[in-house]
C-alpha cells in the first residue's frame, strides 16, 4: 500500500498570516499551488485517476477521489465551470414537477430522483452556507380551484425532503398577503400562492470552492489543458491516461494514470469516441448526450423583491418561467430549448420574445428588452441510457458508462446532484480497478464542509455575518462589498480585504477598496484574488466565473473591460499584443451576453 500524500498547504511559503476577525476568531489562510506547480506534477507523477472536465461533476469527481486517499489529476480545457455548471438557473432543488409527475404516471424512478436530489439539496446548503442559501419561491395561482392541488404538492415536496433539510415548510399565501410579498404580480392574474422553498447559490463560484478544496486535498488540477487523445495499451487495450496540450504554452505532453473519468457534460461523446476509436471490442458507438437550453435574461432588481423568487408552472407553452433575486438583480428565463451544443450558447430573438411576454402576462408592468441587462444561454446535458433497453428514453437522471479500455463516463443529472454523480463515478472506477479499491477509503464527502466554510468550527462558529461585520466595522467596507465577499467567499473574504489593506501593483495600500464598476460591489481586489489564488488566466475567467459581472450586466462589463485588462496585465505581464488579444477575445464573448437584436 503506498502512503498518502499530505496535503498542500503553502500558507508561510506566501506570506499569507492569519487574520483575526472581530470576535476574536482567527481565519488561517491557505494559498492555492501555482498553475506552473499544477502543470509540473500532471508531467511527472503517475495518478490513480485523471478527471477529464473542470465543471461540477468533474471537480466533485477529483475532490470525492482525493477525499478517499486517492492520487488525483483534473484537467478542463477552458475554465472550470465555463460550460454547463456556469450557466445555470442558480437553484438547488428536487424538482417540484418531477414529483409531481411521479405520482400522475405512478412513476417510482422520478420519486426516487426527487428525494435524491433534496437529500443533496441539504448537502449543498451544509457544505458551503456562505455562498449557498435557502430561497422562498412563491407560485402564482390564477385560479381558486388549483390552490388544494398546488399545496398538497408542495406539503408533499416537504414530505420527501425530511425534516433535517435547512430550509422552512411551503405556506399558503392569500391575494393580498401575495400582492405583499411580491408587489411586481398582476392582480388580476391571482386567486392566491403557494410559497415553498428550494436552495440558491451562484454556480461558479460554488464549482470553484469544489475544486479548490480538491487541489487542497491534494488532487493537481489545472484549466487552459486540453486532451487531444487518450493513452491506450497496446496490450492490454486498457486506457492509461491522456496526451494533451496546455493553451498557455502549446507544450503537450502525457498524464498517466491508472484510471480515467469522463465528466465533460455536454462534450462527453467527443471524449466518448476517443475511447471508442480504434478499440478491438464488438461494441457500437453512439452518442449519448441530447442537449436542452435554457435561456436567462437578467432584469433589475425591481422586477422581484430582494428574497423572494417567482415560478409560473405553466407558460403558454407548457414550460416554466421563473424570477429569481440573483447577484443584485432578477434573473428571469425559461428552460428546455432545443439547443446546439456549443461553448459559447446564444438565445435566440424569438426566444427573448416569448420569455418577456410571458413576464410581461403575470408582472403588473410590461417588460421590454431595453429592460434587459444580459441575456444569456445554457445547455443541460441530457441523456440517453444506451444500457437500458429503450435507447430512444431521455432520462433526467444520471448515467454511469464504462466506456472501451475501461474509462468510466459519468452524464446527465444536475447540479445539485454533481455530489452523488461524482461518488458513483468514483465507486465505478474502483469496481473496475481493484487495486485501487484496496487503497481507498469510503466516501466522505457527503458530511464534508468546502473551502471557506469554516470547516473545522473555529472561525466565526459559522456564523458569516461576523465576516461581514468585521469587513464593516474593521475594514470599514460599505454594506453592499462586504456582504458581496462574505457571500461569496466566505472566510476568504478577509483575504482579499488584505489585500486592498496592502495594496497592489495598481493601487496603493490603506485605501478604500475600488469597485471595478460603479453600480456593482465587484472590487478589483478580487481580480488580484482571483489570479493569485484562483487560477484566473484570462480577462474572460474574471468577467464571468470569478465575478458574475457579464452575466449580471453586460453594459457594465464592456465598460470596465480596459480597466480590467490593464490590471490583469499589469499582474501577468502580457506583452501589449497579449493585451490587445484579451481584448478582441472578452469583446466577443461579451457579444453573446447581450440582449439580441430583434429578428
Amino acid at each position: 500500500m503506498k502512503a498518502k500524500r499530505a496535503k498542500t498547504n503553502r500558507s508561510i511559503d506566501n506570506h499569507t498570516l492569519p487574520i483575526e476577525c472581530r470576535d476574536g476568531t482567527m481565519v488561517f489562510p491557505w494559498a492555492a499551488p501555482s498553475r506552473k506547480e499544477q502543470i509540473h506534477r500532471l508531467k511527472n507523477e503517475k495518478f490513480d485517476v485523471l478527471v477529464i472536465g473542470g465543471g461540477c461533476v468533474g471537480s466533485g469527481a477529483a475532490l470525492d477521489a482525493s477525499m478517499r486517499g486517492l492520487n488525483v489529476a483534473l484537467v478542463e480545457r477552458d475554465d472550470f465551470a465555463a460550460g454547463t455548471s456556469g450557466r445555470s438557473t442558480k437553484l438547488i432543488h428536487g424538482g417540484v414537477r418531477y414529483l409531481e409527475n411521479a405520482f400522475k404516471h405512478l412513476d417510482y424512478s422520478q420519486y426516487l430522483l426527487v428525494r435524491e436530489a433534496l437529500a443533496e439539496r441539504s448537502h449543498m446548503l451544509n457544505a458551503a452556507p456562505y455562498i449557498a442559501h435557502p430561497v422562498p419561491i412563491m407560485v402564482p395561482l390564477e385560479k381558486w380551484w388549483t390552490i388544494p392541488y398546488y399545496y398538497a404538492g408542495t406539503k408533499v415536496y416537504d414530505l420527501v425532503a425530511g425534516s433535517d433539510t435547512g430550509v422552512p415548510k411551503s405556506m399558503f399565501l392569500s391575494k393580498e398577503q401575495a400582492l405583499y410579498s411580491f408587489p411586481m404580480l398582476n392582480k388580476n392574474k391571482l386567486s392566491g400562492a403557494i410559497v415553498y422553498y428550494d436552495g440558491q447559490m451562484n454556480d461558479t463560484r460554488y464549482c470553484l470552492a469544489v475544486m479548490l478544496t480538491a487541489a487542497q486535498t491534494g488532487a493537481a488540477v489545472s484549466n487552459g489543458v486540453n486532451v487531444e487523445r487518450l493513452l491506450k495499451n497496446d496490450k492490454t487495450g486498457k486506457i492509461e491516461g491522456a496526451w494533451v496540450k496546455d493553451a498557455e504554452t502549446g507544450e503537450e505532453f502525457a498524464i498517466r494514470a491508472t484510471s480515467v473519468i469522463n465528466a465533460t457534460g455536454p462534450f462527453a461523446d467527443k471524449v466518448r469516441k476517443m475511447a471508442y476509436d480504434g478499440s478491438s471490442e464488438e461494441t457500437k458507438y453512439e452518442e449519448m448526450v441530447v442537449a436542452a437550453g435554457g435561456i436567462h435574461l437578467v432584469l433589475p432588481d425591481h422586477f422581484s423583491p430582494s428574497k423572494m423568487g417567482l415560478i409560473v408552472p405553466n407558460t403558454s407553452d407548457g414550460r416554466v418561467l421563473f424570477f429569481l433575486p440573483w447577484e443584485g438583480g432578477t434573473l428571469c428565463g425559461t428552460t428546455d430549448s432545443e439547443t446546439p451544443i456549443t461553448m459559447l450558447p446564444k438565445p435566440s430573438s424569438e426566444e427573448v420574445d416569448f420569455v418577456l411576454q410571458e413576464s410581461s402576462r403575470y408582472l403588473n408592468k410590461t417588460v421590454g428588452r431595453n429592460d434587459v441587462r444580459a441575456a444569456w444561454s445554457g445547455i443541460r446535458p441530457l441523456v440517453k441510457d444506451l444500457h437500458g433497453g429503450d435507447t430512444k428514453a431521455i432520462s433526467r437522471e444520471h448515467v454511469v458508462e464504462v466506456n472501451p479500455g475501461d474509462m468510466v463516463t459519468i452524464g446527465g443529472g444536475k447540479w445539485t446532484t454533481y455530489r452523488k454523480m461524482a461518488e458513483d463515478a468514483v465507486d465505478k472506477v474502483l469496481e473496475i480497478h481493484p487495486r485501487l479499491k484496496i487503497i481507498s477509503t469510503p466516501c466522505s464527502t457527503l458530511n464534508s464542509k468546502l473551502i471557506g466554510a469554516d470547516r473545522a468550527g473555529i472561525v466565526c462558529s459559522s456564523k458569516f455575518d461576523v465576516i461581514t461585520v468585521t469587513l464593516r466595522e474593521d475594514y470599514e467596507y460599505d454594506r453592499d462589498i462586504a456582504e458581496h465577499l462574505t457571500r461569496n467567499y466566505g472566510t476568504r473574504a478577509l483575504q482579499i480585504a488584505e489585500i486592498v489593506k496592502h495594496g497592489y501593483p495598481t493601487r496603493p495600500k490603506n485605501l478604500h477598496p475600488k469597485r471595478i464598476h460603479s453600480k456593482h460591489p465587484f472590487l478589483e481586489a478580487e481580480i488580484v484574488f482571483a489570479v493569485e489564488h484562483e487560477y484566473a488566466r484570462c480577462v474572460i475567467d474574471v468577467i464571468a466565473r470569478r465575478t458574475r459581472l457579464a452575466f449580471v450586466d453586460h453594459a457594465a462589463a464592456v465598460q470596465a473591460l480596459p480597466a480590467i485588462v490593464d490590471l490583469m496585465a499589469n499582474l501577468l505581464k502580457w506583452s501589449r499584443s497579449r493585451k490587445a488579444e484579451e481584448y478582441a477575445k472578452a469583446n466577443e464573448f461579451l457579444d453573446t451576453m447581450k440582449c439580441p437584436e430583434r429578428e
